[in-house]
């Protein structure tokens, strides 16, 4: 039976057509789709496996690495020299992290407690918990600080105090003992007679209060309503701002608890996020972008402005009283203690912090906090947060353990809390948000030009048998005696025509 070619080609035709509307349709709807399908992915719900189980369980590893600045000349410290230190570590710790006490609200809420604890790790540290250090003595130089302004007469019965308990100016403790807590009688009698003064009793420790403890009450949006606002904090302890800080803006609990972030980030964006440990919000800027592991990124950096006094930057005024531009201030939300928070080094801080002590070296490689986000979904790909914990420390006549100190913001460690996706949960994330919204954007194209291919070459089948079949037509009508060899042609090839014919 012989093929109509006409008909064929007006089917591949009719296909062509169909498949290109198919096409230039998703073209306009893939976005909206893609962005729909985004949303219900990044949305906090239980029903979300994947991100749900991200935000909740934190299921790739997280570490908090720690550094100490090990004092080398202590008594040339006290003499009024320049303190010199040296970097020892990092110690590195597993951290782990897990949500309780979920629960969900009508408005569009969910609550929740994060608790954290942490294990050494030492195949990854640099050194062991029993090494030694020595750092300046917080309850002693914090608190000659704290006590200045007193009668002289208080201040020498306190220094009595300290020589009782025998606590000197600096402490020379191993590192386990300087995390987690040693014992002190000079703790336990505050503790007993003067309660409320510090935040534990019976022992000291400059991580005390983070092992196997919480970061409060969160309360955030999941997204329901408004995916702009998903893990935007909605109170933190109840509280829709702290009380901390001199001004309105400084108070305001602005942004993420900093584990993820609304989609759709772009170069413009920001990543805001409140920190408990740092008692405020923070902000941080795009810096480029890049990939990991095929995936793309956006890098968000800390401004300069971050820790920036009031002078150099007008809204960071209500954090002051303020020293050099690189400190913030934190005695408000640490028991009125001398305490200041800055980049590790002193970096993007003023240089002359850097000159007061011998041994830092700040670099951005090293010493920089960002976090590398993937921007369609808001979920961190990369992140290292490091900051370094200072204590500012004088001479005070009437305590006689201050010695000649100079003037000076003594840095005594820094850490990083870092971690990044990979393995299984990175291959699940970059199959379901990276490759399957690229296959649908390019298949878009590809019906786009599969059916314009189809519609062109229908046409010129169709083209050239509309022209062949008039061509047959108008050499019968002008040579009727054709029809036999026509007839002919059309069942044989030339080279096989019967020798009858």
């Amino acid at each position: 039976m012989a093929i109509n070619t006409s008909k064929v080609a007006i089917v591949f035709l009719v296909a062509g057509i169909l498949t290109l509307i198919f096409g230039v349709v998703t073209l306009f709807t893939g976005p909206a789709v893609l962005r729909h399908q985004i949303e219900k992915n990044t949305m906090i719900d239980p029903k979300n496996e994947l991100s749900y189980t991200m935000w909740k369980d934190l299921p790739v590893p997280f570490f908090m690495s720690v550094y100490f600045f090990n004092i080398l000349n202590p008594k040339e410290v006290l003499k009024g020299e320049k303190p010199m230190v040296e970097e020892r570590g990092p110690y590195v710790y597993r951290k782990y992290c897990q949500k309780e006490n979920i629960t969900f609200h009508p408005n569009g809420t969910v609550s929740y407690r994060e608790y954290r604890r942490y294990s050494f790790e030492p195949s990854m540290s640099v050194g062991n918990e029993s090494d030694v250090v020595t750092i300046p003595n917080m309850l002693v130089l914090g608190a000659a600080v704290m006590l200045e302004d007193l009668p002289s007469g208080v201040l020498f019965l306190i220094s009595s105090t300290f020589k009782f308990f025998k606590e000197g100016p600096f402490l020379t403790k191993t590192v386990g003992e300087l995390m987690w807590g040693y014992d002190s009688d000079l703790v336990e009698f505050l503790s007993t007679y003067l309660p409320g003064m510090l935040p534990s009793s019976g022992k000291f420790g400059l991580f005390l209060d983070f092992n196997n403890s919480n970061t409060g009450l969160f309360t955030i949006h999941t997204g329901k309503d408004d995916i702009k606002k998903v893990h935007k904090v909605d109170s933190w302890n109840g509280l829709k701002e702290v009380s901390y800080w001199r001004t309105p803006q400084c108070n305001m609990i602005n942004g993420t608890a900093g584990q993820m972030w609304p989609p759709f980030l772009t170069k413009e964006s920001t990543l805001p996020f409140y920190s408990p440990d740092a008692c405020r919000s923070l902000e941080l800027v795009y810096q480029r972008s890049g990939k990991m592991k095929g995936i793309p990124l956006y890098r968000f950096v800390a401004p300069k402005t971050m820790f920036a006094n009031g002078t150099d930057y007008t809204p960071n005024e209500g954090f002051c009283p303020c020293r050099q531009s690189g400190l913030l201030n934190v005695s408000s939300c640490r028991n009125n203690a001398p305490v200041f928070i800055s980049q590790p080094h002193f970096f993007n801080a003023d240089p002359v912090l850097q000159d007061y002590v011998l041994g830092l070296h700040p670099t951005e490689k090293d010493h920089g906090l960002f976090i590398d986000i993937h921007p369609l979904t808001g979920v961190p790909l990369n992140v290292s947060v490091r900051l370094q914990l200072n204590l500012y420390m004088k001479r005070v006549p009437g305590i006689t353990e201050t010695g000649k100190i100079s003037e000076v913001v003594m840095p005594m460690l820094w850490f990083e809390e870092s971690g990044y996706i990979d393995g299984p949960v990175l291959t699940t994330f970059h199959n379901n948000l990276v490759v399957l919204p690229a296959v649908m954007q390019y298949m878009q194209y590809i019906f786009i030009a599969l059916g314009l291919v189809t519609i062109i070459v229908a046409s010129l089948v169709l083209y050239k048998a509309k022209r062949s079949r008039k061509s047959v037509f108008s050499t019968v009508m002008e040579n009727p005696g054709v029809c036999k060899t026509v007839s002919y042609e059309q069942s044989y090839s030339n080279d096989s025509f019967p020798d009858s014919i």
